[in-house]
């Protein structure tokens, strides 16, 4: 009664947590009355992506805590026509239009392109600037246009209208990145051919690099605009309204002029373009992609934890019976990888030693795992190693055997024992910390589940398909890792509560 007692109180405890959650997670206002909304509060909400940097919304050099660039003016300025004051959110560059269509906040405006699948989802404003596709190569290459890439290596953002244009040429081979520098870093250091973006991009990152060339033509052109939820069209008359006081007195130009953005196509007349993607279906190409996602899964966490397991031993024996400075040095290299990310690590290894090493994203995707997991695993060992009775060694050392023989034939095999479980558990953590190597452009299982998703207009069924693949991976291993426990036992009945 005790136990059943505290398991409902449990459960009440949860549900309401929940339900407290639920209440405040999404303050949005009701459907068609955004406008109202803003005015009572006397604030618009605008959600953009800082790692876009300069010069979108970036924060001020000289006083960090406050926030700069054109997006920045050119929404404080709709504010002050509104009546009301501008605050910028922080999002994921990649999840604002659903986070705008979940309400967490009033518009998207982040260099959001017009584009058929947006405009079908959302409601898209006036332009507030007209933009360029530029092409970047490096210096000395004869790439004159796409159409000489076949084959090649191209680099670009996801979900913009680069990368829609490039995955419509199916010679190319596309490399998807998620920041603004990181694509151009990567064209100059040959591991990618070309890189395209939009020209505000291209001319602060590509264009400024004596070791890469800016082809001098537009790829193509499109617009930027401010998202608005399905629903809001009184908001967006009154922000087109403003757009186009801006345009008529002058301010647009004056805002986009003082950012070094002004040229000839602001002044020419443009409507949303892009290249219009039919929704998919999870159909068995889609199906396909995802089970060659999850072999590059495995094949990362299974390379990884076969660098971790030899190497957290070493660090562990080195720990428990190392002379001091062997120990001192063991215990930085678990503190240090221990307690920094795993998303830093990787980006040092693949992008802050390429002046040194040039590792591809695969190798750096696998050494950095590894590395980051055998700290943890010293640890494990360390601890089995230490929860061996001390008669073990006595005993062995009673029978003439060395140091190293100790190790070998009594204390690691009964350690490796003992620290099974863990290593089953850290096994199943590093499939899922996998995930994280996207930012290095490997596609693997989240990734190809993100790709999909907005290919399909829906997170639900590649979630659910992406869900199924990791326990696919991860089951079979935690039943193997159950059979070994048994069978190494030494009682293999289970112990009764």
């Amino acid at each position: 009664m005790v136990a059943y007692a505290a398991v409902t109180r449990g459960f009440v405890v949860a549900i309401a947590l929940a339900c407290v959650v639920g209440a405040c997670g999404n303050s949005a206002d009701p459907k068609g009355q955004t406008l109202a909304g803003i005015k009572q509060r006397g604030e618009i909400t605008w959600g953009a992506d800082i790692q876009g940097g300069e010069p979108y919304v970036y924060e001020d050099p000289q006083n960090p805590s406050q926030l700069i660039g054109f997006e920045v003016d050119i929404m404080n300025a709709i504010a002050r026509r509104l009546g009301v004051k501008a605050k910028m959110v922080q999002y994921t560059w990649s999840n604002l239009v659903p986070s705008l269509e979940r309400g967490d906040f009033d518009v998207v405006m982040n260099g959001l392109e017009s584009t058929a699948e947006r405009r079908e989802r959302i409601l898209l404003s006036e332009p507030y600037y007209v933009y360029a596709e530029t092409l970047t190569v490096r210096a000395g290459e004869p790439f004159r246009s796409l159409f000489d890439l076949t084959g090649k290596r191209v680099g670009t953002l996801n979900q913009t209208v680069a990368h829609d244009i490039l995955i419509a040429i199916p010679t190319i081979d596309v490399k998807v990145y998620e920041g603004n520098e990181e694509p151009y870093r990567d064209l100059e250091l040959g591991r990618s051919d070309a890189v395209l973006l939009d020209n505000i991009i291209a001319d602060r990152y590509g264009c400024i690099n004596k070791a890469l060339r800016c082809l001098p033509y537009d790829v193509a052109r499109g617009i930027y605009v401010i998202g608005i939820r399905k629903g809001d069209d009184d908001l967006k008359a009154a922000i087109d309204g403003a757009l186009a006081d801006m345009r008529k007195d002058g301010e647009l130009e004056k805002i986009l002029k003082k950012s070094n953005l002004w040229d000839d196509r602001q002044t020419e007349q443009q409507t949303g373009g892009g290249i219009t993607r039919p929704k998919r279906g999870f159909d068995g190409e889609m199906l396909s992609q995802f089970f060659d996602a999850a072999l590059v899964t495995l094949q990362i966490s299974l390379l990884a934890f076969l660098l971790a397991v030899p190497l957290g031993m070493l660090l562990a024996i080195g720990r428990v019976y190392g002379a001091l400075p062997l120990r001192a040095a063991c215990r930085v290299y678990i503190e240090v990888f221990r307690g920094t990310p795993v998303l830093l690590q990787l980006f040092v290894l693949y992008y802050g030693l390429a002046g040194f090493i040039n590792l591809g994203p695969l190798q750096a995707a696998i050494l950095g795992l590894g590395l980051n997991y055998a700290a943890y695993e010293a640890e494990v060992y360390r601890g089995a190693l230490l929860a061996i009775p001390r008669g073990q060694s006595e005993a062995a050392r009673a029978l003439g055997m060395g140091p190293w023989q100790t190790l070998r034939h009594v204390m690691i095999p009964q350690a490796l024992r003992l620290a099974l479980p863990p290593m089953t558990n850290d096994f199943v953590s590093l499939l899922k910390d996998s995930s994280l190597v996207s930012v290095i452009t490997v596609i693997e299982l989240t990734k190809r589940m993100t790709i999909a998703a907005v290919d399909m207009r829906s997170w639900i069924v590649p979630g659910i398909a992406c869900a199924a693949f990791y326990l696919i991976l991860s089951f079979p291993l935690s039943e193997l890792a159950r059979r070994l426990e048994r069978r190494l036992a030494r009682d293999q009945r289970p112990h009764t509560l």
